[in-house]
Parts: structure tokens; C-alpha cells; sequence
């Protein structure tokens, strides 16, 4: 294909790394498969440097630019439109880790390297990157910090946001902002970093990041323990709070039916304790001091739960391989789920006291408007954060019921999340999914003030439009 920004972009990163033929599904289809889309090419430069001349390039065309981790995103975020005009710029070809700094605890690594290998090599030093997701095999550190990902210890670590100390990034303009500072403190003005993070793209993109690393614990045990509500979770995780402190490092709730389907699907996982419990909670304790005062305290947290009726019945995984099984009956519930039929997905998060009347109201809703509905309902307890999912009724056509439902679905769930004061993307974020559902549930002012920033730094909308913002 000849067009005079394409050969540009040849010259700046050679004719290999601008795709314009052949399959370029992997990059046009979001993983959901929800939207497939058609670029003008798809970019993979191999530096910073080379980002940068992209994207003067496509500035200079007018052009816009959809830039892309590992495309593992849940909100159709980081894939082109139909319409063939825009580029996507890939960031796989940025995997260097750039340097460990042990006494800073600090780990500085370029936007496409995996999650995955980040952790490896925290872990080669003896270190903890503690950043976790399912798709931690596949997406990328950039991806990560745009969407600012949650993830399973977010609990005790925080989301990317709280991981990440500093950013390179390339501006709208094809500018490049070296902000990779290793500093805890930084007084000096507005923090252009977490502007940045969770932005989706929309602002501008990021090329390297500094990374907060930790001391790895000295022993990790997991738990698994059958509970009889919701309000028992709850209760449950204020026992672990006061019993195991800093070091409740996960703690997951997952409903029967989303157990029921991994049960259906991948059998061969053994999921305990399920067809005796409405609901089953995952509990992870990191201890800094050794394997047996870990499990003193799990112990002692478990009698004192057994005691005060929040949990029913609980196991203690006896090796790591055991420990391995249980997070991925856990993991395992999105792909089950998968294997049942499509669904609407909802990534919520409710102030973890609001949690049980949240479910309790909800559900009775769901109920009662679509007689038969089945729920599929897990997530992050500790932070609040629910995928309170919807599975359409036995013997409906889950196609169907996607495209007849969804919108009534979603307006049903979403309500009710305002009502209890909560937020209708937790982790996943807000892509071109939500974009258009954002302004029903954000205050005006906020929505006023975000426009206000896309528009200072971006002004002729050519950074992922479309996103974030309709």
C-alpha cells in the first residue's frame, strides 16, 4: 500500500514493522471478540525514539493513533474503528528491562515487556513485584498502567497506580517526557504521572515505567472457607484484617454458580467445598517471618471465624501445589464462564460495607425482571471490586440474549451500583465499551474537567478518540 505517511513510517522504523496486508485480526479484534475493527497499518517500533517519530507522523497527517499492549483489555479499548484512517501502534517490541536498583527497590522495564517476565525478573533478585491478574502470561506493563489494573493484591499492594513510582511517555505531539524518577517524594507541581495512568491512551503514550518492588515474603499459604452470605465474607474479612494485618495479601468471594461452572467445565480442578455453600472465600497470607507462624495465624483466624459463624468449613492448601489449584479454580471462573455461553460482564466496585445489600438487592432484581437469569458472581472482596457477571437463563440463546438484553441489563446493574454509592468500572476501565454510559453515572463537573485535560493535551483528538470520553 502506498500513502505518503505509510512511507514515512517506513523510513522512521523500516517497511517490516508497518503492516498494511495480510491478517491483522490479532490486532483489530479485542479479545472479547466484540469488535472487530480495520487499521491503515499497524505500527511496531522498536525505542522510545522510534514511538516518537510514529507518532510526529501521524500528527503531522492528521492521523490517529490507537495505541495497543498486549490487546488483552475487557472495554473494546485498544482496537481501530471501521473506518481504515487509523494506525495502531503496537508496543511488543518494547521489552527491555532497562535496570533493577535493589537499594531504591525499583525495577524500570519498557511498556511491552509481559507482566509475567517483570515479575521474573523481580523474582530473580530475590524480589516481589506484586502486581497479579489472569492474563498476567499475556498483557503488558504499558497496558497495565493505562488501564490501571487491579488485579488479586490489589488489597495489600494497591492497584498499578499505587506500583508505579515513575513514566516515559510520548506526548500527542511526538514529544517524550523523561519522567522515569525513582523518588517516593516529589513535591513539585502537578503529578503528571498518575495523569497519565488510567488514561487509557487518550493522553498520550506510555513507553517505560519505574516500578515499586518488595521484599518477597518469607512464606505465602492459601486458604479456601465455605461461607453462608455475603455478610459473612464480610465479617470474615474483618476477622483477617485484625488477625493477619499487612499480611492479608488476597481475598477473593466467588458465588456457587460461578463455581458450579467450573465444576461443569474443568472438572479435573476438584473444587472443594462448593454444592454445601452459597458462597466460597479465597484468602491468601503472605508472612515475612516463616511457613509456621503463617499457618499458626491462618489457623487461629479460622477458629475464631468457625467460632463466630462466619465461616462454615475451610482448608488450608498443604503445598504450593495445592496453593496453585485453588487460585486457578479461581482464575478459572472467566474461562468457564466463557465455555457456557457468552455473557455481559460488569467490573463494579461498592464500598465493601454496601457489598451484601448491594448483592442482595440486586440479585432479587435480576430476578425478578428476568425470571431464570443466572449470576455469575466473584471478584476482589477486599477492595470492594465485584464482576458481577449475567448468564442468560437454561435453554435461551445466549447471542440473543446478548443483543436483546444487555443494554436493559447493564442499566439494571449499573443503577443500582449508584445507589450504593459505587463506580461502574473498577479495573477493567472504560475503553469504547462504556464510553457513551460514562456520563450518566459521573458528575458533570468531573466529566467538564477531564474534557478540559484531553483537550489541553491532545487538541486535535488524534490519541485513541473515542475512549474514555464519547
Amino acid at each position: 500500500m502506498s500513502h505518503p505517511l505509510l512511507d514515512t513510517l517506513r523510513a522512521a522504523i523500516g517497511a517490516a514493522h508497518v503492516l498494511t496486508e495480510g491478517d491483522l485480526s490479532a490486532w483489530e479484534q479485542d479479545w472479547r471478540q466484540r469488535q472487530r475493527g480495520r487499521a491503515l497499518a499497524v505500527l511496531r517500533p522498536g525505542s522510545t525514539a522510534e514511538v516518537a517519530a510514529c507518532v510526529r507522523a501521524c500528527a503531522a497527517h492528521g492521523v490517529a493513533v490507537v495505541p495497543q499492549g498486549g490487546n488483552t483489555g475487557l472495554v473494546v479499548g485498544s482496537v481501530p474503528d471501521e473506518s481504515g484512517t487509523q494506525v495502531v501502534l503496537s508496543t511488543t517490541r518494547l521489552t527491555a528491562v532497562r535496570g533493577l536498583d535493589r537499594a531504591n527497590l525499583t525495577l524500570t522495564a519498557e511498556a511491552g515487556c509481559v507482566l509475567q517476565n517483570v515479575q521474573q525478573a523481580a523474582r530473580d533478585a530475590g524480589l516481589l513485584f506484586p502486581l497479579s491478574l489472569a492474563a498476567e502470561g499475556s498483557c503488558t506493563i504499558g497496558g497495565n498502567l493505562a488501564t490501571n489494573a487491579g488485579g488479586t493484591q490489589v488489597l495489600r499492594y494497591g492497584n498499578a497506580r499505587e506500583l508505579c513510582l515513575g513514566l516515559e511517555v510520548v506526548t500527542p505531539q511526538g514529544e517524550v517526557w523523561d519522567g522515569l524518577t525513582g523518588l517516593r517524594k516529589d513535591n513539585t507541581g502537578y503529578d503528571l504521572r498518575n495523569l497519565y495512568i488510567g488514561s487509557e491512551g487518550t493522553l498520550g503514550i506510555i513507553t517505560a515505567a519505574t516500578l515499586k518492588l518488595y521484599p518477597q515474603p518469607a512464606a505465602r499459604l492459601t486458604a479456601w472457607a465455605a461461607v453462608p452470605s455475603m455478610q459473612a465474607a464480610v465479617d470474615l474479612l474483618g476477622l483477617a484484617h485484625q488477625h493477619l494485618s499487612a499480611g492479608l495479601t488476597g481475598f477473593e468471594v466467588m458465588n456457587q454458580f460461578a463455581l458450579s461452572l467450573v465444576d461443569k467445565h474443568h472438572a479435573h480442578l476438584r473444587v472443594p467445598l462448593w454444592r454445601e455453600s452459597p458462597w466460597c472465600v479465597l484468602l491468601e497470607n503472605s508472612d515475612d517471618e516463616s511457613e509456621e507462624h503463617a499457618r499458626a495465624r491462618f489457623e487461629t483466624l479460622l477458629e475464631a471465624a468457625l467460632a463466630q459463624g462466619c465461616v462454615s468449613d475451610a482448608v488450608v492448601a498443604e503445598n504450593l501445589t495445592q496453593a496453585k489449584n485453588l487460585w486457578h479454580i479461581r482464575e478459572s471462573i472467566p474461562l468457564a464462564q466463557a465455555d457456557e455461553g457468552l455473557n455481559i460482564k460488569h467490573d463494579i466496585s461498592v464500598p465493601v460495607s454496601r457489598i451484601p445489600a448491594f448483592v442482595q438487592e440486586t440479585d432479587a432484581l435480576m430476578a425478578r425482571e428476568i425470571p431464570g437469569v443466572r449470576l455469575v458472581d466473584f471478584g476482589h472482596l477486599g477492595d470492594g471490586n465485584l464482576h458481577y457477571n449475567v448468564q442468560a437463563p437454561e435453554g435461551v440463546d445466549p447471542a440473543a440474549f446478548l443483543r436483546t438484553q444487555e443494554e436493559r441489563i447493564n442499566t439494571l446493574v449499573y443503577d443500582s451500583v449508584a445507589r450504593h454509592g459505587g463506580s461502574i468500572s473498577a479495573e477493567h476501565g472504560v475503553g469504547s465499551l462504556k464510553a457513551a454510559t460514562l456520563p450518566h453515572y459521573k458528575p458533570a463537573v468531573a466529566l467538564e474537567l477531564m474534557r478540559a485535560v484531553k483537550t489541553a493535551l491532545d487538541p486535535h483528538n488524534l490519541m485513541n478518540p473515542g475512549r474514555v470520553l464519547a
